[in-house]
């Protein structure tokens, strides 16, 4: 993928597939360091899946042999200096915690960074095909911070307002923007 903002949304949209009904997305920058967390409530991996999960050969796709998602996240992130890790725990009983976390640390400084594309299409994307999940996005860099809740505003607006509507997402557009 070309920018990584690509891999976030790829990363997300599996989180969605494995029925998690939260999905947390977290981007520090500190200095030359930026670190990107993806994590969500789904139906976790097994510890032998999840061992094998950044390997191309090793996905749950059915129409091919290859998944190339988490391994060119972890290649993007080890080839600037960075890391990669991956905790997945699937619930042992009704009532357990469960869920995936994916976190990546990118040297931006670094020649073969990617950029870090459009975060703010990425948001949009999953807020307009999936109105219903719960999407929390932060991104905090040195003294700012940018913080969107699906439930906050969920809350603002009642259940009369879909999250996908136009005039929501325009909102959103702008507010992810720094321009409200």
């Amino acid at each position: 993928m070309k920018e990584l903002s690509l891999n976030i949304l790829d990363i997300a949209q599996n989180s969605i597939k494995a029925d998690a009904a939260h999905v947390e997305i977290t981007l520090k920058q500190r200095g030359d360091w930026l670190t990107i967390t993806i994590a969500d409530d789904g139906k976790g991996m097994s510890p032998e899946f999840a061992a094998e999960a950044a390997n191309p050969f090793t996905t749950t796709r059915t129409t091919r042999k290859v998944g190339m998602g988490l391994p060119l996240f972890k290649l993007a992130a080890e080839q600037t200096g960075g890391t990669f890790s991956l905790s997945s725990h699937r619930a042992a009983y009704e009532g357990d915690t469960h869920g995936t976390t994916v976190t990546a640390t990118f040297n931006t400084a670094h020649v073969d960074c990617e950029p870090l594309g459009d975060v703010t299409e990425t948001i949009l994307t999953l807020i307009q095909g999936n109105p219903e999940l719960s999407l929390t996005y932060q991104y905090s860099k040195e003294s700012e911070e940018i913080r969107l809740s699906t439930d906050e505003m969920r809350e603002i607006l009642g259940d009369d307002v879909p999250l996908n509507s136009p005039e929501v997402l325009s909102w959103a557009r702008a507010f992810l923007n720094g321009e409200e």
